[in-house]
């Protein structure tokens, strides 16, 4: 799916799906295209992927029609437009706590290449002309800003984070949120449920998507999508990897006799 439309289901309310892709393998792409995904996610913030692999990749994805969405390691400009430069459908950018870092980041998603005193003209409503104006319209439907909402002031700050213009979707990180919280990894929690659909609500109210990355079973993470999201990262390559493997190698164990060895098996905190 092409990023703008993805915007347009997005600011709809229509569910967008995608996963975590970890692995730079060059086979990967062609299996991930055959998964029925709308887009992938990739992390570099956590994971360590260079430049010139994250290139290589976004290039390809959207080659193949699955727009790249590239989360940067830090709420930085700077990181932003490196990315998109790559080749990025779109960023999310983590731990966003205040409107003003939004406003940055439009800067530098939305309105690019413009920079300095120009740029920040435009972002106090100045228009420099029509028809700058109508080129950088046609850039912002190209290119999706997200931003993770993944602790309490980020909550609180929510109303002024949304009335950002050029915002297509908030995210949560459900691991750090919940830590936020006082409630680590209480995914069930009901202050954490709380607080997700308190993010959904009112990120719909405003027509901004509203999403999570999620590595619950397939029941939990509808219902997170009955809770108000429409935007679902579902677990991440690695996982689900790990996942299946292990079922299958019990259920193999188990067919010949053998008492399954395998170690216990964790979420990925991602």
């Amino acid at each position: 799916m092409l990023p703008e439309e993805i915007a347009r289901r997005l600011h709809a309310g229509k569910p967008v799906f995608g996963t975590l892709v970890v692995s730079t393998s060059p086979r990967w792409p062609e299996m991930i295209r055959q998964c029925g995904l709308d887009f992938v996610f990739i992390d570099t913030e956590h994971v360590a992927i260079d430049r010139h692999q994250l290139s290589w990749m976004c290039q390809t994805y959207a080659a193949m029609g699955l727009s790249p969405i590239v989360r940067i390691p830090s709420a930085d400009s700077t990181w932003a437009t490196m990315v998109l430069d790559g080749g990025a459908s779109g960023v999310i950018a983590p731990y966003v706590e205040t409107s003003q870092q939004v406003r940055q980041l439009r800067g530098a998603v939305k309105m690019r290449p413009i920079k300095g005193a120009t740029l920040s003209r435009m972002l106090d409503g100045q228009s420099e002309s029509d028809s700058l104006d109508q080129y950088l319209a046609n850039v912002s439907r190209q290119k999706l800003l997200i931003v993770n909402i993944e602790s309490v002031p980020a909550i609180e700050a929510l109303n002024e984070i949304l009335a950002e213009p050029g915002l297509d979707a908030v995210l949560i990180g459900p691991h750090d949120l919940s830590c936020s919280l006082g409630i680590p990894e209480q995914y069930d929690h009901p202050e954490f449920l709380t607080a997700c659909e308190t993010i959904f609500r009112k990120a719909r109210a405003h027509n901004v998507g509203a999403g999570i990355h999620y590595w619950g079973n397939a029941e939990e993470q509808a219902a997170m999508l009955e809770r108000g999201a429409n935007l679902l990262i579902h677990s991440a390559d690695i996982k689900l990897v790990q996942k299946h493997l292990s079922a299958e190698l019990r259920q193999i164990r188990h067919a010949i006799g053998l008492s399954d060895s395998s170690p216990d098996q964790s979420d990925l905190a991602i």
